[in-house]
């Protein structure tokens, strides 16, 4: 509950939305008509329950070989044919799913409010095991095809044996007295996993045993107010060869070496959302919806789009000469990656995009706050 309500609140400040109807506050940017130089078609769409529910949500798809797995915030998980958009299965459940979906080595992960995490099988949808942690998941279980790796909102880093569910070990974490709600998904780099926690640190942990291997700060917590003090690192982590990029709200993006954790890049920047990463660039969004895009290893602007401004925007998902982002009123806008000005735009979902954008194969896969998945392609 504490964690909702902070995500209310900071929302609030973050897209100069108010409670109290004052007509001073800064309110989210009018779109920009602009001529549509490519087209977003839809293939596919698919009805995957009540969406991201009533909570703060973040309900993420996964594509696994030929499928895309989605879960909803009132139990339904389904799995979708990539190509044709055809329903291999669907599973209802009594849970309350609030940390999806993970996929791999023949299983779809999520995580509960009721603090459970659930694997199914793949191919049938049918349950494989269920196992309780210490408190609630809101990222998607990762799996490495030995154990399953999340994080729970009290700050532990858990290892579940991926055969049975039984528990392998933990990694804690101080928690600040506020957080925002929600977590980044841990990160597996050969024998090593990876996670960011709400206290601004990036920990590397051993696969094997949960041993610390290194843990180094993203950022600083600075202000007298709790408030002011918030540096989660709530983004999605971002592996690029031998460097984890990570980011945090009212702190830094930082690049660390996997091996020894020495930082290989630093620059001030406050971000609530994961980065993505192409054309030499990496790309992010900042706490003001303003689209960046920074060359590798260096404090460069490329360009910045701020057109976007205080529109909620999803992370970035790069894909061939493009970089996509969702907003709160359910639109898909699809910039350059050259220059960052808008080559497309589609409404997607009039409930809004809150979960990140997936991407392969000149497709992009968008999950509606509504319920809907769907498949764009570029034409």
């Amino acid at each position: 509950m504490r964690n909702a309500v902070l995500a209310v609140v900071t929302l609030l400040t973050l897209c100069g939305c108010s409670m109290f109807g004052n007509d001073d506050i800064e309110q989210p940017a009018e779109l920009v008509n602009f001529d549509q130089e490519v087209r977003l078609e839809r293939r596919w769409s698919v009805k995957v329950g009540d969406g991201q529910g009533k909570y703060y949500n973040q309900l993420t798809p996964a594509i696994d070989r030929e499928f895309i797995f989605a879960a909803s915030a009132d139990g339904t998980v389904t799995a979708v044919n990539r190509a044709s958009g055809d329903v291999e299965w669907r599973q209802r459940s009594d849970d309350l799913i609030s940390g999806a979906v993970g996929a791999g080595f023949g299983m779809v992960l999520y995580g509960t409010r009721e603090a459970e995490v659930v694997a199914l099988d793949q191919i049938s949808g049918r349950e494989l095991w269920r196992a309780p942690v210490s408190s609630e998941v809101v990222s998607a279980p990762q799996s490495n095809g030995r154990i399953v790796a999340l994080q729970t909102v009290d700050g532990k880093l858990v290892a579940l044996d991926a055969a049975t569910g039984a528990q392998r070990w933990i990694y804690e974490t101080t928690v600040p007295a506020l957080t925002l709600r929600g977590s980044s998904k841990p990160v597996f780099a050969g024998n090593t996993v990876l996670a960011g926690f709400a206290n601004g640190m990036v920990a590397a942990v051993n696969v094997n045993n949960g041993f610390l291997l290194w843990e180094e700060r993203v950022a600083i917590p600075q202000g007298r107010y709790d408030i002011e003090r918030v540096i989660d690192v709530d983004g999605d982590l971002l592996l690029a060869g031998n460097t984890l990029f990570a980011s945090s709200y009212q702190g830094n993006l930082m690049g660390f070496d996997v091996q020894s954790g020495q930082i290989t890049w630093g620059l001030e920047a406050s971000s609530y959302h994961g980065l993505a990463q192409g054309f030499g660039n990496i790309y992010y969004v900042n706490d003001q919806s303003h689209v960046i895009a920074l060359r590798n290893n260096t404090d460069q602007v490329v360009w910045e789009n701020d057109d976007l401004r205080l529109r909620r925007l999803t992370a970035p998902r790069a894909l061939g000469n493009y970089v996509a982002v969702g907003d709160f009123e359910g639109y898909l806008h699809l910039l350059s990656q050259i220059d960052g000005h808008f080559v497309s735009r589609v409404r997607v979902d009039r409930s809004g995009i809150r979960g990140n954008i997936v991407a392969d194969n000149n497709t992009f896969y968008v999950f509606g706050n509504g319920g809907t998945l769907s498949a764009y392609s570029i034409r």
